[in-house]
């Protein structure tokens, strides 16, 4: 049984834009219902970063990102331990 799936007009060029690609690049040609089939597929696979999208405030970063900013980290040679922190805050 099919169901009518309501989209503004920039969805349903975006799907659009991706059933044209995807037949271009391999020769198969989906119908949109097998496309937001396997779209539904593969934020299953990955629900959690699925639903973290929908999450407010900033997002989370990719793998790359977080690779990026851990190679911007130096060391400073100087060792800092837990009391050094308590002092610095608490005094």
């Amino acid at each position: 049984m099919a169901t009518a799936v309501k989209m503004d007009e920039e969805t349903k060029s975006q799907l659009e834009e991706l059933q044209a690609e995807i037949k271009l690049k391999t020769g198969t040609k989906v119908t949109q219902q097998e496309l937001l089939a396997r779209l539904v597929e593969s934020a299953v696979e990955s629900r959690t970063a699925f639903v973290d999208s929908f999450r407010d405030g900033t997002a989370t970063l990719s793998d790359g990102e977080l690779a990026a900013f851990n190679e911007g980290q130096i060391s400073s040679g100087v060792e800092t331990t837990e009391d050094d922190i308590d002092d610095i805050l608490y005094g």
